[in-house]
């Protein structure tokens, strides 16, 4: 099948490629030399994050969940298809996830974005996000029972209460892997008067649990503050894991508040199953824990957190029964 299933994350964009079943993920970032000279995209710019000298400007194109550089973005979807395509890009239908709480305006920017990538694309459907998400998860979302996901993603968490195909209660809040990470590198600098760049701050919060349970610290690299010299740390696991204390309980905050606005009949469907947790940052820390503690229910953790939305992507466009959860034209 010529389709492609696409979810536009501030961090990673993951695709959905119909014509040889397969997924794509990559860095959502791009290294713009000069004025308007694309010198890299996807994972090629992000080693170079932090590191190009001033003529080379690396971004992300998407910022809290929205497109906030609609032409950088419009030349990464046509890079990354022209790849999958092995340059040669045939008509073909496409779909994208959105999040809910966003604007019109913002929402109406991820259809012409594929629109005005040059693509070739023949139609453009929607898919909300977090019914792809639940899709991903294995549920069945166009079922009665009520359904609450936590998508923790890189600058966003969505927060959604779904049910018959549709979203009953929804939260989007500014607070995900990013937040964490800059928790991280404020913590590390305050503690140890060292300075850590984003993505060493990203790594150590990466592979928190693992070095926790091997009951070691964490050794990294960075610049003294009182010399101004490179020096390597080790840096105290305990102090990673409160640095994202804050940011934890507003993301259980407002889980909280999603329930409590919950309509008891759906509320008891999550009371019997449980939250689906999911999303790229949701496996960080001891989170779930955190959740089910606040909440006293079960959390479901996703195995592979990261592709949920484009694994719902492929179901919607494969299964009929789910056709009608995509809405063309924006």
């Amino acid at each position: 099948m010529n389709a492609f299933g696409i979810d536009l994350g501030s961090s990673n964009i993951k695709i959905y490629n119909g014509c040889d079943d397969t997924y794509f993920m990559e860095k959502n970032m791009i290294a713009i030399q000069g004025r308007d000279t694309l010198f890299a995209y996807g994972d090629s710019a992000f080693d170079m994050y932090e590191k190009a000298p001033d003529n080379i400007q690396v971004s992300y194109p998407v910022i809290n969940g929205v497109i906030a550089d609609i032409n950088n973005m419009n030349t990464l979807i046509r890079y990354f298809i022209s790849d999958l395509s092995k340059g040669g890009i045939r008509p073909a239908d496409y779909y994208i996830a959105v999040p809910t709480d966003v604007t019109e305006v913002e929402r109406r920017a991820f259809f012409d974005l594929v629109r005005d990538s040059n693509v070739k694309a023949k139609r453009v459907w929607v898919v909300e996000k977090a019914l792809a998400d639940g899709l991903g998860m294995d549920i069945d979302v166009k079922t009665s029972r009520g359904v609450l996901i936590v998508d923790v993603g890189f600058d966003t968490t969505e927060i959604s209460l779904i049910s018959l195909g549709g979203i009953v209660l929804s939260r989007l809040i500014k607070v995900g892997g990013s937040k964490l990470d800059e928790d991280i590198k404020a913590a590390v600098r305050r503690e140890y008067n060292l300075v850590i760049g984003s993505k060493t701050s990203e790594k150590l919060k990466i592979i928190m649990r693992e070095v926790e349970s091997q009951h070691k610290n964490a050794v990294v690299y960075g610049m003294d503050l009182v010399n101004g010299l490179p020096v390597q740390k080790t840096i105290s696991t305990e102090l990673i894991l409160e640095s994202m204390q804050e940011h934890f309980s507003m993301i259980v905050d407002n889980i909280r508040q999603i329930l409590e606005r919950t309509p008891p009949e759906l509320g008891a469907d999550i009371y019997r199953h449980g939250i689906y947790l999911t999303g790229g940052a949701s496996q960080v820390g001891h989170l779930s824990e955190l959740i089910r503690v606040s909440t006293g229910l079960r959390v479901n953790v996703d195995e592979e957190p990261i592709a949920s939305v484009v694994k719902g992507l492929y179901t919607i466009i494969h299964d009929s029964k789910f056709a009608s959860l995509a809405v063309e034209n924006g």
